[in-house]
């Protein structure tokens, strides 16, 4: 049973700050790698995260050349979090002018087409220029706060929406068969050894809890920048969360669009039935793009259940997740 490790992983400190006479690649060489593979392959620790060599690549590439704007949203999550339900909303919220119900670009794009990715768009990923893209731009990232491009962290009238998820649920989510198998076809992963790897920190974007510290530490000095959210509570109320968000991105609901259904009408067409139903979402097909693998559209989405880990998970891995979970957010008014 894995029990929740006195510090990252020996080395953690060793990871090296990117220079300006390195390239990323050759930087990336010199970085700790993790003995056990994930689904995916093996992990390097960069200051305190265990990445993919190609996304810290990624990142490098884009905290040399992402130019911040003042009025950026910024959507961040962990991986399987409920990424592509936060980018929905928030882009029906923030473009709720101008399009109608009826024949909006949801119902015919993925969410992921909407809201590009800061290191999967870009120099490291399919060279979309974002830096092009039209103000305000809505950006979304797995990318923890402390490794952000150079003036993308919140500041000014820069907003950041940060949704998180019960840990237990999130990795059934990402275990391989639900979700990194699907992107990374012939890899296998028993879910002990998957399981033992996320309470270590060894995963993407892991350590899962520091990813989660980083945000709401933010949240809690700067509550008027950094919105901090959790997956069950949109699974709870979501036409409240959905005015919740319009709120804090300043672009309330009038009182006209309040009486009239906005936001409920707002929280359907963004809903796990609406969107999993629609064609565009149903595609199974993985993308290649040279050296990049873009996941099939439908493999961004499984049951959207909270509490779903109990039908993958023993009692006792529960509890365990749970100790782990307390004891790494003990003292930060945190709690799942």
């Amino acid at each position: 049973m894995a029990q929740a490790p006195s510090k990252v992983e020996d080395g953690a400190t060793m990871s090296a700050a990117p220079s300006k006479s390195i390239s990323p690649k050759d930087l990336i060489s010199t970085l700790p790698t993790s003995s056990d593979d994930w689904c995916s392959g093996p992990l390097v620790l960069y200051k305190n995260y265990w990445l993919r060599s190609t996304v810290l690549e990624r990142i490098l590439l884009a905290q040399a050349t992402m130019k911040p704007r003042d009025d950026d949203i910024i959507l961040a999550t962990q991986p399987k979090s409920g990424t592509t339900w936060l980018k929905a909303l928030a882009f029906a919220i923030t473009n709720r002018s101008r399009y109608g119900f009826g024949d909006h670009p949801l119902l015919t794009h993925h969410p992921h087409q909407l809201v590009l990715s800061i290191e999967f768009h870009g120099p490291g990923g399919d060279h979309t220029d974002l830096n092009a893209l039209a103000s305000p731009r809505l950006l979304s990232t797995h990318i923890p706060m402390s490794l952000l491009p150079p003036g993308m962290s919140p500041s000014s009238g820069r907003r950041v929406v940060y949704l998180c998820r019960d840990p237990k649920d999130t990795f059934v989510s990402r275990w391989q068969w639900h979700f990194d198998n699907k992107i990374f076809h012939g890899s296998t992963m028993e879910l002990d050894k998957a399981y033992d790897l996320f309470c270590r920190g060894l995963s993407p974007y892991g350590p899962f809890w520091e990813h989660y510290l980083e945000y709401w530490k933010a949240s809690l000095v700067t509550p008027d920048k950094v919105l901090f959210l959790k997956y069950e509570e949109i699974k709870e109320d979501s036409v409240r969360v959905v005015q919740k968000l319009a709120a804090f991105l300043r672009v309330p609901f009038s009182q006209e669009e309040e009486s009239s259904g906005v936001p409920e009408e707002v929280a359907r067409l963004c809903s796990f039935e609406t969107v999993t139903s629609l064609q565009v979402n149903q595609v199974s097909v993985v993308n290649d793009h040279g050296d990049h693998r873009f996941p099939a559209n439908s493999a961004f989405f499984r049951k959207g259940q909270v509490g779903d880990w109990a039908n993958h998970m023993s009692r006792e891995m529960g509890e365990n997740m749970d100790q782990i979970t307390k004891d790494r957010l003990k003292g930060s008014g945190l709690a799942f």
